[in-house]
C-alpha cells in the first residue's frame, strides 16, 4: 500500500470546482498583484486569527522579513530564536546583517524552552522569535513576559499552526507580530507560495503596507527602503476556498492523532521502547489550548533505519530537522560547536514524521501503524 506524506491531490479533488471558479474569477479581472481578492483574504484571515490586521506577503519567509524590517532590526542587533526551525526563522536575522542567537529547545514540545531565555539577553537583544512547531504553540507566558522585563519585541512564527490556541489565544496574535505560511503542504496552503503578517499594532500594520510595495507611499515616491513583497490574487482566490475548510481540516488532523495515540499506546510495544508520541501541552482546566498537527512526530530510537525501512514499504515520511541551525555551516561564525544546545541536536537525530493529512484513511493508518510495529 502507497501512503504519501501528504497527498495534496485528494484535498484538491474535494475543492476542486470551487478553485477552479476562484482561479477563473481572477483570470476573468485580470487584477493578478494585490487588489480586491487579496484585501478579502487579509480580513477573513485577521477575523479568523482574532487580529485586527493582516497583511498579505509573498511567502512565510518574507513575512518574516518584512517583520522585522516594520521593527527596524538593525546590523549587530541581536534577535533570540531556536536552533530547530525551518532555517528561514534565522535565515531572515542573518539577511538584515542582525545576530541570531540560539536558545536551546524543551524535549517535550521542540519549541524554544523559556526557561533558558533570559540567560542569552545581552546589551545587543533587540527581539524574541518564538516558533510554534509542528502546530502547537510555544509556552508564550513567560517568554511575553521575559520580553516586557527587558522591553524585546516579539515575532511570533506562527507558520505551521495557523488555527492553534495557546490558552485561549491565537497563534500569531500575542507578540508584537506574528506571520503565517500558505506554503502548499501547510494546513491552509495556496497553490504556489504566499504569507501574512497578522498584527494589532496600527502603526506597525501602516507600516508593512508600505514596506511589501518597495517602501512606496505614494506610487514612485519612497522615505524608506522596502522590497517586492506582495501576495498574488490567484493565491488568494485559492486560500479564500481552502479557509472556508480549514477548521474542519484541521479537527481531522486532531482525530487522525488520536488514532495513532490510541492503538500505538494500546499495541504495548511503545511501553518497552524508547519511542514518544507527540504530546499537547500547557493544558488547563478548560482545555483552551489547541494543536493543529501541521505534523505528527514520533522521537524513536533507531529513526534513520525506520525512514529507510517505510520507504521500502512506500509509506511517506519526514525528518524536521535533521540538522539543528546553530550547527549549519552558514552559521559558522556565531561560534557554536556540537553539544552547545545538547536537546535541539537529540531530537535531530530521533524525530520522524508520518502521513496525518486530512483525507488520510483508517486503512492508511492501520497500515503505518502495523508496519512500524513491525519494525520494532
Amino acid at each position: 500500500m502507497k501512503i504519501p506524506l501528504l497527498d495534496l491531490k485528494a484535498q484538491y479533488a474535494s475543492i476542486k470546482t470551487e478553485v477552479a471558479t476562484a482561479i477563473n474569477e481572477v483570470l476573468e479581472s485580470q487584477y493578478f498583484i494585490l487588489g480586491p481578492k487579496v484585501a478579502e483574504l487579509e480580513e477573513k484571515v485577521a477575523a479568523y486569527s482574532n487580529s485586527r490586521y493582516a497583511v498579505g506577503v509573498s511567502s512565510g519567509s518574507d513575512a518574516l522579513l518584512i517583520s522585522l524590517m516594520a521593527l527596524d532590526i538593525r546590523p549587530v542587533d541581536e534577535v533570540i530564536t531556536t536552533p530547530f526551525t525551518f532555517f528561514s526563522t534565522a535565515g531572515v536575522i542573518s539577511r538584515l546583517n542582525a545576530i541570531p542567537v540560539f536558545v536551546d529547545i524543551d524535549p517535550v514540545t521542540y519549541n524554544i524552552d523559556p526557561a533558558k531565555i533570559e540567560a542569552a539577553i545581552t546589551e545587543k537583544t533587540r527581539a524574541i522569535i518564538p516558533v510554534h512547531l509542528y502546530g502547537q504553540c510555544a509556552d508564550m507566558d513567560p517568554i511575553l513576559k521575559i520580553a516586557r522585563k527587558y522591553d524585546l519585541v516579539v515575532v511570533e512564527d506562527a507558520a505551521q499552526s495557523i488555527g492553534a490556541l495557546y490558552k485561549g489565544r491565537s497563534a500569531g496574535t500575542m507578540g508584537d507580530l506574528g506571520i503565517f505560511s500558505f506554503f502548499p503542504s501547510k494546513n491552509l496552503g495556496g497553490v504556489g507560495d504566499g504569507g501574512m503578517v497578522v498584527t494589532n499594532d496600527q502603526s506597525l500594520y501602516e507600516k508593512l503596507k508600505i514596506l511589501r510595495v518597495h517602501g512606496s507611499k505614494p506610487k514612485y515616491f519612497h522615505k524608506t527602503v522596502g522590497g517586492n513583497f506582495r501576495l498574488d490574487a490567484i493565491q488568494a482566490a485559492v486560500l479564500l476556498v481552502k479557509l472556508s475548510y480549514l477548521d474542519s481540516w484541521s479537527e481531522k488532523r486532531r482525530q487522525n492523532a488520536d488514532f495513532y495515540d490510541k492503538n500505538f499506546k494500546s499495541s504495548g510495544l511503545f511501553e518497552k521502547t524508547d519511542i514518544k508520541t507527540p504530546v499537547p501541552v500547557y493544558k488547563d482546566s478548560d482545555d483552551k489550548n489547541y494543536h493543529i498537527y501541521n505534523q505528527y512526530t514520533l522521537r524513536v530510537p533507531f529513526r534513520d533505519k525506520l525512514r529507510q525501512f517505510l520507504k521500502e514499504k512506500d509509506i511517506g515520511a519526514e525528518i524536521y530537522y535533521p540538522l539543528p541551525l546553530h550547527l549549519q555551516e552558514c552559521f559558522t561564525d556565531l561560534g557554536y560547536k556540537q553539544g552547545d544546545l545538547p536537546e535541539a541536536e537529540k531530537a535531530s537525530h530521533q524525530v520522524i514524521s508520518i502521513p496525518i493529512y486530512p483525507e488520510i484513511t483508517t486503512l492508511q493508518q492501520e497500515h503505518i501503524i502495523q508496519k512500524i510495529l513491525e519494525f520494532y
